[in-house]
């Protein structure tokens, strides 16, 4: 009998060691090396099938090539359709990740449905429940359509079987960490496996033109679990985000090559499923309280879409040697470097305060529109002066204290506009720019002091 040999994969970056290894020398992670069963046998077959046929395909020129345009359907979710650059491309691989418990499998059994409405078949393939409760879930979202089939298996060999019979326009698979193939002698989840099973999902889109939506887990960490690989082999990446004990919920597109990784789709969680928000500036600032300080609107925009939120600031002076620094929904380092602008050049002295950012709604914006109200909500908290209900503010700033230029500031002020605010603070680089001016007052600032004065009155 042939001795088993075996060999460590790191489950992170898919590096390869004869020996098991406390950090891996490829990604720099601790405790991720796997033992796996080597089989000889693939590696042979492996080598066969790569005979170069000089017959086959040769170079052209890119002149002579000629480009067709994608054939898309749509998901009969708007938002969802902004994200993916106008609806389901044929023949697409699409990876969906996101914590647990954050709607994955809500939005896309949603997606089945609508999709089945259509007329267009629809197979989804779950390796983590059963019929019975696929259907429990479907009836909660009032999901029935007689072209919504539903497959709970995870044998990647079988799967392949009933779909050279059954040829579905759409498959759903939840999760491909769950799906395994007997060829490869790896548990499920496994770099081996999950590589396997994207590559022959891969593989049945492109052939047969079926478009496909896998599910990924995520780590602790936040990134999908499996190698950097995985992201590489799909079309789209999409992230599902949003706190797990809030009701908004954020879909963003990280990767994709049939349109722009711009744009947000934002929805609601709901007893029956996910509900989309065309309009989410005015849920999210809705509550919005009354002659309160430290509390501001902020014009920002995702991708295309320009939406309002609510940037609240609380400043307390501090019981401790170290003052503290906390912010939800904006990077922490640039909070830190806003405060120490405003510490240098406009003199406010902070350093002996707490400082707590939050961003209404859960949300999370890294654009740098937002420094503005950072600065102005602060200074706002700091002196307890409110800031007038109808202001909204956007801007950059930079180290020396100046309003920088931001994009799209005509969809800014329409959206301020369509909203009833009466005013807003821009910098003064993009006055010129401004087009339509009529029913709302604009402010242009050229640095935080300005803005500072022309907010607070002055004082």
């Amino acid at each position: 009998m042939a001795k088993i040999k075996t060999k460590y994969v790191c489950q992170s970056c898919g590096y390869e060691n004869p020996k098991w290894l406390g950090k891996c020398p490829e990604c720099m992670k601790w405790n991720t090396f796997v033992e796996e069963i080597e089989d000889a046998s693939s590696k042979k077959a492996n080598r066969e099938t790569f005979i170069i046929d000089k017959s086959s395909k040769k170079p052209v020129s890119i002149k002579s090539i000629t480009v067709q345009n994608e054939e898309r359907f749509s998901t009969g979710i708007n938002e969802l359709n902004r994200v993916l650059g106008g609806g389901i491309v044929r023949g697409s691989l699409v990876l969906v990740g996101g914590d647990p418990g954050i709607g994955k499998s809500t939005l896309l059994l949603q997606v089945s449905e609508s999709v089945a409405q259509t007329g267009k078949k629809v197979l989804y393939i779950s390796g983590e429940e059963s019929e019975s409760q696929i259907k429990m879930r479907a009836e909660r979202l009032g999901a029935g359509s007689d072209n919504l089939y539903i497959f709970a298996e995870n044998n990647l060999n079988l799967i392949e079987a009933h779909l050279e019979s059954f040829t579905p326009d759409l498959i759903i698979l939840d999760s491909i960490q769950t799906v395994f193939t007997p060829d490869i002698a790896s548990a499920p989840g496994t770099v081996s496996q999950i590589k396997e099973g994207t590559s022959r999902f891969m593989k049945i889109s492109k052939k047969m033109g079926i478009s496909t939506f896998i599910v990924g887990h995520v780590t602790k960490e936040g990134s999908l679990a499996g190698p950097k690989l995985l992201e590489h082999m799909v079309d789209t990446v999409l992230y599902f985000e949003g706190e797990r004990y809030n009701t908004y919920r954020l879909i963003r597109a990280v990767k994709n090559r049939f349109g722009s990784t711009n744009e947000l789709g934002v929805f609601e969680m709901r007893d029956k499923g996910l509900f989309e928000l065309e309009n989410p500036s005015k849920v999210l600032i809705a509550e919005k309280p009354k002659d309160v300080a430290g509390s501001v609107i902020v014009s920002t925009v995702e991708g295309t879409r320009p939406m309002l939120l609510e940037l609240q600031a609380l400043v307390s002076p501090t019981s401790f040697g170290i003052p503290r620094r906390t912010a939800t929904g904006i990077d922490f380092n640039r909070v830190n470097i806003l405060l120490a602008v405003l510490e240098k050049r406009v003199g406010m002295q902070i350093q002996n305060q707490d400082v707590y950012i939050n961003i209404v709604g859960g949300i999370k914006i890294n654009e740098p529109s937002m420094d503005l109200g950072v600065i102005l909500s602060v200074a706002s908290g700091f002196r307890n002066i409110p800031i007038k209900e109808d202001v909204a503010v956007t801007g950059e700033v930079g180290l020396t204290g100046e309003v920088r230029g931001v994009s799209f500031i005509d969809k800014r002020i329409a959206e301020c506009k369509k909203l009833g605010f009466r005013k807003i603070i821009i910098p003064k680089t993009n006055y010129d720019a401004v087009k339509d001016t009529k029913g709302i007052e604009i402010w242009p600032v050229e640095n935080v002091r300005q803005a500072i004065n022309v907010v607070l009155k002055g004082e």
